[in-house]
């Protein structure tokens, strides 16, 4: 019998999709509607994220527009946006809002460069704490019926060869967005 790795393939998905939102939150330099992500608006009572009460358009690389589907909202995405430390600076215009995404200085994508190594290091740790839940599983196996040391054995190295898989990816992911970052 050998052991199932579903659980652990869901668990490593999740950590996946947390570290390509937190990477998407890195900004480039270049526009990008991810940028406002992290931005939180007073609407209706709750918070909700920009993109769920306006459309947001990324008409040249250096300018977000956004539109709210509801006009009384403008003054409380203008405000979520200039609050939430993104050294974004929103202009209202009309019915719209113009968010200029300025370049970034060298010192600035060095910066964002080792909060990405963060993230990615951070991203590594849960790897390995799944890779320990489920290595934790194989082993308790042992005595059951059914299952050989041989079976063991050959799960705990599948699990290995699994997580230097993922560990891998999440290097590459490290590569790319370094130099999506300092790409000027």
């Amino acid at each position: 019998m050998s052991h199932d790795f579903q659980q652990f393939e869901l668990s490593i998905t999740k950590v996946f999709e947390h570290l390509r939102a937190e990477l998407a939150a890195l900004r480039t330099g270049r526009a990008s509607a991810q940028v406002l992500d992290p931005v939180k608006v007073d609407a209706y009572g709750s918070k909700m994220s920009v993109s769920e009460v306006a459309s947001i358009s990324v008409p040249d690389p250096t300018l977000l527009v956004i539109k709210p589907w509801d006009r009384s909202l403008i003054a409380a995405i203008e405000k979520a946006i200039a609050v939430a430390n993104l050294n974004l600076s929103p202009i209202v215009d009309g019915e719209i809002i113009r968010v200029p995404v300025p370049a970034l200085t060298h010192e600035r994508r060095l910066e964002m460069v080792k909060l990405l190594g963060q993230k990615i290091e951070a991203g590594k740790v849960m790897v390995r704490n799944v890779r320990s839940e489920t290595k934790h599983q194989i082993e308790s196996q042992k005595g059951e019926e059914g299952v050989s040391e041989d079976d063991i054995e050959r799960d705990l190295s599948s699990l290995e060869d699994k997580v230097q898989q993922h560990l891998d990816k999440i290097e590459t992911l490290f590569t790319d967005k370094e130099k999506e970052l300092l790409t000027i």
